[in-house]
């Protein structure tokens, strides 16, 4: 093998596949061109029991605090007097004049620490991700109570994205 050929393999080894860094098309549109880029995106979670919102950017991942030493069963039957929580993916994009939700996605998830098991639909959690990403709002689903626990925490969070959020998203938290 001559140097040539070892420099490029030492340089293949370097590359590494990183979904949170800058804008890895850099505009030029060859290597990377088709990551997605979740740098605007923020998983947060609602504790419907406790009617508190936080955010844990593990759930990116799978390795939130709510996550984390849970086996998730894809059968809700199978977790009895589990916690239920809402992972709701929001994208933050500028609209209206301003810095604004753009894409709010829940989805279900119900945890028993004592059995260490829990349930979640893996499949919807990347879908609504994906939705979350291309400006969806689907919160219909949610029970009043956590909807309004969602729109307080985006309104204290930050008032001014929430005023430049389209209504959609809005009336979609109004109980």
């Amino acid at each position: 093998m001559d140097l040539f050929e070892k420099k490029k393999k030492e340089e293949r080894r370097k590359q590494a596949f990183n979904i949170l860094s800058a804008d890895s098309t850099s505009g030029h549109g060859g290597y990377g061109a088709g990551v997605i880029n979740l740098n605007n995106v923020t998983p947060v979670f609602v504790d419907v029991d406790e009617g508190e919102a936080f955010i844990d950017m593990g759930a990116l991942h799978a390795r939130s605090v709510v996550e984390k030493g849970i086996k998730f069963l894809p059968d809700k039957e199978q977790v009895p007097a589990g916690k239920p929580y809402w992972l709701v993916w929001i994208t933050v994009d500028h609209k209206n004049g301003g810095p604004a939700y753009t894409g709010v996605t829940a989805c279900e998830l119900t945890v028993n620490r004592e059995s260490r098991r829990g349930y979640k639909s893996l499949p919807e959690h990347v879908n609504n991700m994906d939705k979350s990403l291309k400006g969806r709002i689907l919160v219909a689903h949610m029970d009043d109570k956590s909807k309004c626990v969602l729109r307080e925490f985006l309104q204290d969070f930050n008032a001014e994205m929430w005023q430049h959020s389209d209504e959609q998203l809005k009336e979609a938290l109004t109980v």
